[in-house]
């Protein structure tokens, strides 16, 4: 647009920064804002969430790309554009009088995030809370592993305008990552940093490490076949190949010098001889462990455990076994946890029937509340799943050994072909009874708020851990969310170098269901009442969840992108009076 009194154009001079910060300086944590100050830029909406090709990360490149994208008056501050460069878009922000501009897709899932919030100096994304700084566009808080790449600052009339196409094509870049100095004989039974597991926690600490500049031995062992993949997707998308679902490949892994040892079950501890002993034999020394083992599935008592085709979801092969065997044939879901309730929604356009069986009255009563889980069994039942609700399996019955007929503890017989067991989990520590590492009565390693155990040089995070949470006076807590595994990992990669961090974060969740997304954000654990802003009949609608006068967790269908924006209230330390909301 041209004023005739002011000619000035807005450039996006797009040379991406070359200044890679230094490899031991941690990202500057942007502090969030009040209410007031969270600019949500663009309207309530809601799209699949799920726009994540695989993409290359760039290489520099000498590409340039010259264009006039807005006046300078356009744009006011706290406000956020996308811009078209021609060999791709970038989103361009103004806070404070000043232009910045970055990857406009958010690294995880893909999401618009024009569409998100801003605040003090971060863009909050309104899917899935992921957080990224406007100067160095690094990521600040989870999910996902990557950062955005960020374009040179702005220019006012006739500066030369570069882009890196690279950058504007992959809208992602990994942060750079220091090499392993250490000699290295793959057989030596010795490494710096052994990590248990290979979920976000641990990838999350074993790059986190590299970042910051660790140059010795890192070696990450994994009871699953695959390098770490995307597995919060398994239940949503049940024909998905690890290859598909794949957050790193071994090549990235290598790449980097982060050993991947797949199929090793570790045993054992000994935290005199500071060594781990695997099923297989091998035993590992370290410096310093980091234990992120995550969940297993809660034992369940019923007549029939041999009868085949009755599934905990673990792996892609189960996902894909799931699948095969539910075509045009009876599927029944024991439990009415998220994964149990996400495979029922994905089996509904496969199966013949699909029936589920949950002990509470409503599903989700305990986390989301009677009112908005009666609105969304109500969904399931328009998509004709049948619910046996106040139920329990007390026998699986098998014709040759395969699974024929489920038989709830009511007398009702279910006909059933393949059986999905989703009846909630337990932490995965049996490992750890004999070690003198501190656990509570439910097998949860209790740890400081640095992710350290009792015990000199353990670390442990993710779903097996209870922590001090901050805004509960640091009380100790387990919130297992993919997104909070990520900033485990982070905070002990950080307080094994010395460098301790405290965890900054407001948890956040969500959970897919024929093409519709709950997104939550809080720690809502004890709620006592629900404030419910909008329809719960056309699932267009916003639950606040209070805890006597205070608003600890908030819960959206279809009301974009107001979870994270409240994610960026109580981020900032602030806290929603009931009375706010009401």
């Amino acid at each position: 647009k041209h004023c005739c009194f002011n000619m000035f154009e807005v450039k996006v001079e797009l040379s991406l920064l070359e200044k890679e910060k230094e490899v031991d300086g941690l990202s500057p944590n942007g502090k969030a804002s009040p209410f007031a100050d969270c600019r949500p830029n663009g309207a309530l909406g809601h799209g699949s969430d799920d726009d994540s090709t695989p993409l290359p990360l760039y290489h520099k490149s000498r590409d340039y790309v010259e264009a006039s994208v807005c006046h300078v008056k356009d744009l006011e501050n706290g406000q956020m554009r996308e811009v078209d460069l021609g060999s791709g878009r970038a989103l361009l922000i103004k806070e404070h009088g000043e232009f910045s501009a970055m990857g406009h897709k958010c690294p995880h899932y893909g999401a618009p995030l024009v569409k998100g919030v801003l605040s003090k100096g971060h863009v909050r994304c309104p899917w899935h809370g992921a957080c990224f700084n406007i100067a160095t566009g690094d990521i600040e808080d989870f999910p996902g592993l990557d950062s955005l790449p960020t374009f040179q600052s702005l220019s006012i009339v006739k500066e030369r305008d570069h882009s890196c196409k690279q950058a504007l094509q992959s809208q992602k870049r990994s942060k750079p990552m220091a090499r392993c100095s250490a000699v290295i004989n793959s057989s030596t039974g010795f490494s710096h940093v052994v990590i248990i597991g290979s979920g976000p926690a641990g990838l999350v600490c074993a790059e986190t490490l590299r970042q910051e500049g660790f140059t010795d031995r890192i070696v990450m062992c994994t009871m699953d076949r695959h390098p770490p993949y995307d597995r919060p997707k398994l239940s949503k998308s049940l024909d998905s190949t690890a290859e598909q679902l794949r957050l790193r490949s071994m090549e990235f892994l290598q790449d980097h010098d982060i050993e991947l040892l797949t199929e090793k079950e570790a045993v054992a501890i000994d935290v005199k001889t500071r060594s781990v002993t695997f099923e297989d034999g091998l035993r590992m020394e370290y410096r310093k462990l980091f234990i992120a083992t995550g969940s297993k599935p809660r034992p369940m008592n019923y007549k029939g455990k041999e009868v085949k085709n009755v599934f905990h979801l673990r792996t892609p092969e189960d996902a894909n076994s799931i699948a095969r065997l539910a075509n045009n044939k009876n599927a029944v879901i024991v439990g009415t946890s998220f994964v149990g309730m996400e495979v029922a929604a994905a089996l509904t356009d496969k199966a013949h029937s699909v029936s589920v069986i949950g002990i509470e009255s409503v599903p989700f009563k305990k986390a989301l509340g009677e009112k908005v889980g009666k609105a969304i069994m109500k969904l399931f039942e328009a998509n004709r799943v049948k619910f046996y609700m106040l139920n329990e399996v007390s026998e699986m019955i098998g014709h040759h050994g395969q699974l024929k007929e489920v038989v709830l503890k009511s007398g009702k017989v279910l006909r059933a072909d393949v059986c999905v067991v989703g009846a909630g989990s337990v932490p995965a520590t049996d490992f750890l009874k004999l070690s003198s590492i501190h656990m509570d009565s439910k097998g949860f390693i209790t740890v400081n708020k640095m992710m350290q155990t009792n015990c000199d040089g353990v670390f442990a995070g993710g779903d097996v851990v209870m922590f001090p949470f901050p805004p509960r006076n640091n009380k100790k807590v387990n919130i297992p969310h993919w997104q909070m595994a990520h900033v485990h990992g982070r905070v002990a990669a950080l307080s094994m170098m010395g460098r301790a961090t405290e965890i900054k974060t407001v948890p956040y969740f969500w959970s897919a269901m024929f093409g519709k997304t709950i997104r939550y954000a809080g720690y809502g654990d004890g709620f006592d009442d629900v404030i419910i802003q909008g329809d719960l009949d056309e699932l267009r609608f916003v639950a606040f969840y209070t805890r006597s006068e205070e608003v600890v967790a908030v819960a959206s269908m279809n009301y974009d992108p107001i979870v994270s924006r409240v994610a960026e209230v109580l981020g900032s330390g602030k806290t929603i009076k009931k009375r706010d909301v009401e």
